[in-house]
């Protein structure tokens, strides 16, 4: 049996990977729990993960499998309108797949191939790139639809404690408005692009970095133009 914060976290992660394509970072467990440090989540995520709930994957950050469901939330999402559960691998294909745990459902594995519209800066902001370079595949699962997402290869390191390492390959669902904890695209001044967390502070927007050696970039809401949101991750190795 689960406590009521092991389902609360179970819970947190499923709605996140269906929602962002990637498992949330402990830090944003952390916060959703109302818990006063990481340390509680990481006993959370070891408890399920011995009850055979999640499974992490080795040599990988932010990277958690859903293996099952407790029956109470399996029975709420038979009552949604969007009720079917697939567990979802977060990140880029592997070169030696394993075979799931056994009770595991199967993993779509449909590919859809999208425009690489150049690099965004995960550090200082770099001129803004609207040319598709080339085109990749990603998963299907990834994706809230077949159109209206692109990919963008990162440049630096201030997201590196969001899982988002320079060189990797993000999937972006375009759309030009966020809320507050969102991993956006953004345009600064017309000029600059950058992937950032988003905070609204009243008439300003805040540019936040997932790496404490980056300054949070605070502009007012005009200087700001959101161009996408992070639905997904393609890891590079």
């Amino acid at each position: 049996m689960l406590t009521r914060k092991q389902i609360e976290l179970l819970e947190f992660i499923q709605k996140r990977m269906a929602r962002d394509g990637i498992s949330p970072s402990f830090d944003e467990m952390k916060v959703a729990l109302d818990l006063r440090s990481k340390s509680g989540i990481h006993r959370l995520v070891t408890a399920l993960e011995e009850r055979g709930f999640i499974r992490r994957l080795p040599h990988r950050a932010r990277a958690l499998e859903i293996v099952r469901l407790p029956e109470t939330l399996m029975q709420a999402g038979r009552d949604a309108e969007d009720s079917q559960f697939t567990p979802q691998l977060i990140e880029g294909s592997r070169s030696d797949p394993q075979p799931p745990p056994r009770g595991a459902m199967p993993v779509r594995v449909d590919a859809v191939e999208l425009p690489v519209m150049g690099r965004i800066a995960a550090g200082v902001p770099i001129e803004a790139i609207s040319e598709v370079s080339h085109h990749i595949a990603v998963p299907g699962s990834m994706l809230t639809s077949r159109e209206n997402h692109y990919a963008l290869e990162v440049k630096g390191d201030s997201m590196i404690n969001a899982g988002i390492n320079d060189g990797d390959v993000v999937v972006i669902r375009e759309q030009d408005s966020a809320q507050t904890g969102d991993i956006v695209v953004a345009l600064v001044e017309g000029h600059e692009a950058t992937l950032k967390y988003y905070r609204r502070k009243g008439a300003m927007i805040a540019l936040e970095a997932a790496n404490p050696a980056y300054e949070t970039r605070i502009l007012p809401e005009d200087k700001v133009k959101v161009q996408g949101r992070l639905v997904g991750l393609i890891r590079s190795y």
